[in-house]
């Protein structure tokens, strides 16, 4: 089954069944130049609808996976095909699996120098036929970049997971889409945390309930203030489905 493309809100989302994804990423690892897999959440989907970065961001992107049963919900009141959502954890591991399983690479980009070393050594001892050509901390000095990304280009990684410490998330890899080969990129905030032991991944069964924002406001409850941008989401669906009716 081909990849579908939808429009939630002005915002592309792709439905991808889950059982699809290894045809797809092979396909993405087939074509030449630099692609992107993003994983979308709905306060994501609200920023891409300005005019911004991480809107062009999300337009060029070859996948866009949802990870907000909001979305969901949204395409089906929208009377859309309803995408696939991904757990952005196993959808990780789903990716290491299928690049081990055809003898393919990893770039580790992201998060703190012991945390990185660990989860290193954590994925080579889970993987040990994904071939790892290199990593890099997250919060670099602004000098380096030209050194990183000189190291990226010429390791031509399969996949280069970023994460937490890459302030542009998303975009990073957007903005200098023009000066790598061939790679896959993927920004996951947690990935080196959760990799590391260092950072709790999201409970099954809270993910699955859709409730993966409570851990966060339990953390940092000025979170409890996106109860507003939710009631601006659901607003903006009204209208949609209204239009559509007319």
């Amino acid at each position: 089954m081909a990849v579908q493309r939808i429009e939630v809100l002005g915002v592309p989302v792709d439905v991808c069944p889950i059982e699809d994804l290894e045809s797809e990423v092979l396909e993405l690892l087939a074509k030449p130049g630099t692609k992107q897999i993003i994983f979308l959440s709905i306060w994501n989907l609200l920023k891409a609808r300005g005019h911004n970065d991480y809107a062009e961001c999300l337009k060029n992107a070859d996948l866009i996976i949802p990870v907000s049963k909001s979305i969901l919900r949204a395409a089906k009141f929208l009377r859309l095909p309803v995408p696939a959502r991904y757990n952005p954890f196993y959808a990780m591991i789903n990716l290491f699996s299928i690049l081990e399983m055809h003898y393919k690479s990893l770039y580790l980009f992201g998060g703190y120098k012991k945390q990185l070393q660990v989860a290193e050594k954590n994925v080579r001892s889970t993987f040990p036929k994904l071939q790892i050509v290199g990593r890099y901390v997250g919060k670099y000095p602004a000098e380096v970049e030209k050194d990183v990304i000189s190291a990226i280009f010429k390791a031509s990684p399969s996949l280069v997971l970023l994460s937490g410490g890459i302030r542009e998330k998303d975009v990073w890899s957007y903005r200098r889409r023009n000066r790598f080969s061939s790679s896959i990129f993927l920004y996951y905030k947690d990935a080196i945390g959760i990799l590391s032991k260092r950072v709790k991944r999201v409970n099954d069964k809270t993910f699955d309930k859709g409730l993966e924002i409570i851990p966060e406001i339990l953390h940092n409850p000025f979170k409890l203030f996106l109860a507003f941008p939710y009631l601006w989401f659901t607003i903006l669906l009204v209208w949609a489905r209204l239009r559509q009716k007319k």
